[in-house]
């Protein structure tokens, strides 16, 4: 039996606290930075002059979305495991693992299907070995020349790996819960993480920008050892779980922060900024050794800001970041693919390289990130919820709604 009481701590309690800001059990803020993830990262992938002037430095650091990605699964599957450990019971292995199952496999699969059977859909024309992508072991040595179609597929591979791993790490720690070995556990992931970052830079990328450049370690090897494998970016998911562990273990000192919204907003901002400032030179040795955890609490700041009673993304609802922080999955799998083919098919009917391509690329990739929830995703959703009931909504015809109950 788990003790549910293994984590308290006398702290003070605020029981006036006014609940986040939400309407039928949204939480806009989260739908916000979710909507926010996928655009800047598909802002990121659109090609030639399509993107303003105007937008383009958000499209150099648009790789950051999968960083704020990385830190709401954290944030989202922590609150969901701990909450069942808090309440004194064990999570089901098989029941976690079989939802994860339904919630990502169907879609990847189908996408990944036809990346391997129609080349010509492909952003690149080479491959890596399918098994790698079945395995979820294409970000592990991924080397770009030897095949770059559906490289972003690497971001799903480091998710898989914290899906198989982060429930054993939660039973193991939980025989003996305690604050000191939990925090040495963090900092561990953290130290370890730098420490390969750092001797990767030492012994393979900066030889790489003293003989030939920074551009040439981009393209040659910093993605390989830096930027793709799973051990040198944890500090997003980790992140979200300390988020989700303060929120579950210590209730008080959650409410205390979730009085401060504002605060949390501009703590965070301030520590984007500074990551955005010491990736200006991407590569650089201290950009790797810090930039990343330096990013991760940033972003997982402005979450804990997006669901606080006074956070101005938790009490401003955009327009249509529900619906897209509901295709953000399926959007994620085919936008790069989309865009290759509005290439194909329409460079020579339409203007692509001007602001016109940019609305061409961005309504073609959502339409098919659609189709892709209404006809895979969301029946898959249903399933799971016969199966496992409590997953899913039934028959709701609201993508937001789908996306709210299947974290």
């Amino acid at each position: 039996m788990i003790n549910p009481t293994a984590f308290s701590w006398p702290v003070r309690r605020f029981p006036s606290l006014p609940a986040p800001v939400h309407s039928g059990g949204r939480l806009h803020g989260l739908d916000s930075l979710r909507a926010i993830a996928v655009l800047v990262v598909v802002l990121h992938h659109t090609w030639g002059n399509a993107v303003p002037g105007i937008l383009q430095p958000i499209q150099a650091y648009g790789w950051m979305g999968v960083d704020l990605f990385f830190v709401l699964s954290g944030y989202l599957i922590g609150s969901q495991l701990l909450r069942q450990y808090a309440a004194g019971r064990a999570p089901s292995l098989a029941d976690f693992y079989v939802r994860r199952g339904f919630r990502i496999l169907p879609a990847y699969l189908l996408v990944l299907a036809i990346y391997s059977s129609a080349p010509s859909l492909r952003e690149q024309p080479k491959m890596v070995p399918l098994w790698r992508f079945v395995s979820f072991t294409m970000n592990l040595g991924l080397d770009r020349s030897e095949g770059a179609a559906f490289s972003h597929a690497w971001s799903l591979c480091v998710e898989e790996h914290f899906y198989l791993l982060f429930p054993l790490v939660c039973i193991l720690l939980m025989r003996r819960p305690s604050v000191k070995g939990t925090v040495v556990a963090a900092g561990c992931i953290v130290v370890a993480g730098a420490a390969i970052r750092l001797f990767s830079w030492i012994w393979l990328v900066g030889p790489v920008v003293r003989l030939h450049g920074a551009d040439a370690a981009m393209e040659a090897v910093y993605p390989e050892y830096i930027y793709y494998p799973t051990y040198t970016r944890l500090d997003g998911l980790l992140a979200g779980v300390t988020l989700a562990a303060i929120k579950v273990f210590r209730p008080g000192w959650w409410g205390w922060a979730m009085q401060r919204g504002h605060s949390l907003e501009f703590a965070g901002l301030s520590l984007v900024a500074y990551a955005v400032w010491l990736f200006a030179e991407r590569v650089s040795l201290g950009a790797n050794l810090f930039g990343f955890p330096i990013l991760s609490a940033g972003l997982g700041l402005l979450l804990a800001s997006s669901v606080s009673a006074n956070g101005v993304l938790a009490r401003v609802p955009i327009p249509g970041t529900a619906t897209l922080a509901a295709l953000a999955y399926s959007l994620y799998l085919t936008h790069k693919a989309v865009m290759h083919l509005d290439r194909l098919l329409l460079a020579d009917w339409l203007p692509l390289e001007s602001l016109a391509g940019l609305a061409i690329y961005g309504a073609s990739s959502c339409a098919v990130a659609a189709a892709l929830y209404l006809l895979i995703e969301r029946p898959f959703l249903r399933v799971r919820e016969r199966l496992l009931p409590g997953s899913y909504v039934p028959g709701s015809s609201s993508p937001r709604i789908a996306w709210q109950k299947s974290p």
